[in-house]
């Protein structure tokens, strides 16, 4: 018997379908009726987005009416468009009279106009699109009869600046229909009390209920194990191919997940090799151009394909129900990010979603065995909140004042009811007004930074009408690295690569790219003209960090070296690697850092094994290798992964807990970053952010390379002459933070003295193995070079676990 609380529409919608609401969407709607606030944590396939939306329909068929009710705000544009089309069918097949409409930056500006006059009852947004309409002096008007804002997938943004932006979005909504209820769903959530604070209005989490989906079929997890040996080295699991063709082969429609864009396109090529049957696969990432996603997510959709090579543009939501198989290629790097992946196979509650792990090296087993346990326990990853970001704040503070003209306590209130910014200074407040006043003291003799003026009577306005076309065009929290456009001569788009990469070709050059071999014509400011190759080809690179090691799997990893116990549900030879390190070395114990020395081949190493993951270790090997070089130990370079660095030098390593003390970050760190490119890089970024630095005029869109030039003139500027700027201090906090894993950086450096072990050898040690075969692996551009490379790990593996 189906729930009274339903009405009678959406009641026999369901019994049409021999269907049942499930527990946790009648809790919704529940929430719903009583007007509260929600958070819901369920698993994928569980119908997260219906409960979310439950609420809605009931209310416009009890409650028939015109205007905007409910705004649905989702990470990704394709999420947007994906529930429109499964949200439409259930509202046409009961007829109701609902609109549903979705605006992004892809929806026709016509569309837009009217969408301001006469909203669709039921909008379908992203954040920077919600931004963008709170800009409009008739937002007021637009909102005023809002009573629902629905966050999906939450855990993708909240933590991070379109988080911020968001939230601030919705502190504006708040003042404009106080009456509205907010809501936010999501699949993997370990800290729901972080994110309830975060939805709630004011960071009353008290107002917010939490609501928990019924637990779905547990999932099917298994590790691929290769036709021979686990690798000693490699973190892309190309090695298993062929095997991983042959699961395509046996399961109705796979999606193969990379970590990287660029070993999506080396994926896609390795599988096609092996796809002896011709079976349709195709290529998703989000440097292909719209044109290309849409043709490869319609045959998806379709059941055209029996493969899709993907990165974390479908991690979210776009439900392709023939799904029945995922693979993940490499270490997942999280069991959160795993049990989303895994979720868009069958997307079904009561049937049991079936992955695969295909780990890259021994390592690599180890960090899979650790997801697969810790999924297997519900064990997810924390997201780590942090205070909002000063650069969006004063995007958000301008596309207020070209709303209206503002007072600055009443705005300054408004914006301490976003969670993020409830802690905000006055002062800070203040310098946010007065760097969009007249960007800073550095440059306030320019009139183009000028963009608010205060009245006599403490009204803040724009200063003039150009600066409000200015923000729409330009307001946005994604900055892209600089990218060219990759064409054929015809001008069909195929979508971008970086600056970095296409100023490594010349014409003549081929490169793989959405599945093509493509040939170099000639290279223009914005485009790289290419045409169809049969040649070999390179693989494109992407700048940017690589996913981090979560700290919930490294000190799953840790723990599996301390507890020989768990050693004997592994294979043979992944077994005989940590038995022989243990005999010959030693294994690290929990809160232990072991580093050891060695001599080989004229060199001396020296390998810390602190599972802090690559971006982290990128930045120690830096400050180390600068450490050792003021010492005299004369370092060559130095290699890392997400278990270890390494750094090879003339000199032994005699005493390394001098080169690990705290006090690098205060001193070899900052002068490091000072230096370093990676602060010009996040400056970049917040000068846009923050409106210091246009990204398009009205009819033309500046190059990545105009605006980068522009933002490094600022950037001297304000070095020189106003250090304590506030854009420089919210670049600063972005190097720190998101761009080398500093506070990972600093729990290890504040721990090494005291844990340190320091093990001297007079040969390679077998955990060394996997780090040490990186050495030269970066310039590797030939198959033939690669396998040179192999010989040379087998050689080094075998010194390493002789036992004499």
């Amino acid at each position: 018997m189906l729930d009274p609380i339903l009405p009678a529409p959406l009641a026999g919608w369901f019994a049409d379908r021999g269907w049942r609401p499930r527990r946790h969407q009648l809790d919704m709607l529940r929430e719903g009726r009583a007007g509260r606030h929600a958070l819901l944590v369920a698993t994928t396939g569980a119908g997260k987005t219906l409960a979310g939306f439950l609420p809605t329909l009931a209310e416009l068929i009890d409650h028939p009416r015109e205007g905007l009710h409910t705004l649905y705000v989702s990470p990704l544009k394709a999420l947007a468009v994906d529930i429109q089309r499964n949200l439409v069918t259930p509202i046409d097949e009961m007829g109701l009279d609902i609109r549903v409409e979705t605006r992004t930056g892809d929806t026709p500006s016509d569309r837009k106009a009217r969408q301001r006059v006469r909203p669709p009852q039921i909008l379908l947004t992203t954040p920077e699109s919600l931004s963008l309409l709170l800009s409009y002096p008739d937002a007021a008007t637009m909102f005023e009869g809002l009573r629902t804002i629905v966050v999906d997938e939450v855990h993708a943004f909240a933590t991070g600046k379109r988080g911020d932006l968001l939230s601030l979005c919705m502190a504006r909504l708040q003042r404009l229909a106080p009456g509205c209820r907010r809501v936010a769903l999501s699949a993997t959530v370990a800290d729901p009390d972080a994110y309830r604070a975060w939805l709630a209005p004011d960071g009353d989490i008290d107002q917010v209920s939490l609501v928990h989906g019924e637990p779905g079929a547990d999932p099917n997890i298994a590790i691929l194990l290769p036709e021979g040996r686990v690798p000693w080295s490699g973190h892309s699991g190309r090695y298993a191919a062929s095997q991983v063709m042959t699961e395509i082969a046996a399961h109705r429609t796979t999606i193969v997940f990379c970590n990287t864009r660029s070993l999506a396109e080396l994926i896609f090529q390795d599988l096609w090799k092996e796809n002896a049957d011709s079976l349709p696969i195709g290529v998703h990432h989000g440097s292909l151009s719209l044109e290309a996603r849409r043709k490869v997510e319609g045959a998806m959709a379709s059941g055209r394909l029996r493969a899709l090579v993907a990165t974390a543009s479908l991690d979210l939501g776009v439900d392709w129900g023939d799904v029945d198989c995922v693979i993940q290629m490499g270490a997942p790097k999280g069991s959160s990010r795993l049990l989303q992946r895994i979720g868009r196979a069958n997307h079904r509650l009561d049937e049991s979603s079936e992955a695969i792990l295909v780990p890259g090296n021994r390592f690599e087993y180890l960090e899979a065995r650790a997801a697969l346990d810790a999924v297997e326990e519900g064990a997810l990853d924390a997201d780590p909140f942090r205070p909002g970001a000063l650069d969006v704040l004063a995007q958000h503070v301008m596309a207020c004042a070209c709303a209206a003209p503002f007072r600055r306590d009443a705005l300054l209130d408004e914006v301490r009811g976003a969670t993020p910014y409830s802690a905000l200074p006055d002062e800070t407040f203040d310098r946010v007004l007065g760097f969009i006043r007249d960007g800073g003291y550095s440059l306030k003799a320019y009139d183009r930074f000028k963009r608010l003026t205060e009245e006599a009577d403490g009204t803040w306005r724009v200063s003039h009408p150009r600066f409000v076309q200015q923000h729409r065009l330009n307001a946005g929290i994604i900055v892209e690295a600089t990218m060219l456009t990759v064409r054929f001569k015809n001008g069909r788009s195929l979508g971008k690569v970086e600056e970095g990469f296409a100023a490594t070709l010349t014409p003549g050059d081929t490169f793989f790219f959405a599945g093509l071999s493509l040939e170099v014509e000639r290279i223009d400011t914005e485009d790289l003209v290419v045409r169809a190759s049969s040649r070999p080809a390179r693989i494109p690179t992407y700048g940017g960090a690589r996913m981090p090691l979560s700290t919930n799997l490294a000190d799953r990893v840790r723990a599996f070296l301390a507890e020989p116990d768990e050693w004997a549900r592994f294979p043979d030879d992944v077994r005989e690697w940590l038995e022989v390190q243990a005999r010959r070395s030693a294994l690290p114990r929990p809160g232990q850092l072991l580093v050891e020395t060695f001599p080989r081949e004229g060199r001396h190493y020296m390998v810390a094994y602190s599972f802090e993951g690559w971006n982290a270790h990128q930045s120690l090997g830096m400050l180390v290798t600068r450490r050792m070089e003021a010492q005299g130990l004369k370092p060559l370079g130095f290699v890392a992964n997400d278990y270890a660095i390494a750094t090879y030098g003339l000199e032994p390593v005699t005493d390394p807990a001098a080169l690990f003390s705290p006090d690098i970050l205060e001193h070899e760190f900052v002068e490091w970053v000072e230096r370093s490119h990676l602060l010009k890089r996040a400056f970049r970024e917040v000068a846009v952010i923050g409106g210091l630095v246009e990204r398009q005029h009205p009819g033309k869109r500046k190059t990545g390379r105009q605006v980068t030039f522009s933002t490094d003139l600022i950037y001297d500027v304000l070095r020189k002459y106003e250090p304590t700027h506030l854009l420089l201090q919210a670049a600063w906090e972005d190097a720190r933070a998101r761009m080398t894993d500093v506070g990972r950086l600093a729990d290890l450096l504040d721990r090494a003295a005291d844990t340190m072990l320091h093990v001297d050898r007079d040969r390679v040690t077998p955990l060394a193995v996997p780090v040490l075969t990186l050495i030269g692996r970066e310039r590797v551009a030939t198959n033939s070079a690669d396998d040179a490379l192999l010989v040379e790990a087998e050689a080094l593996a075998a010194e390493a676990m002789r036992m004499d």
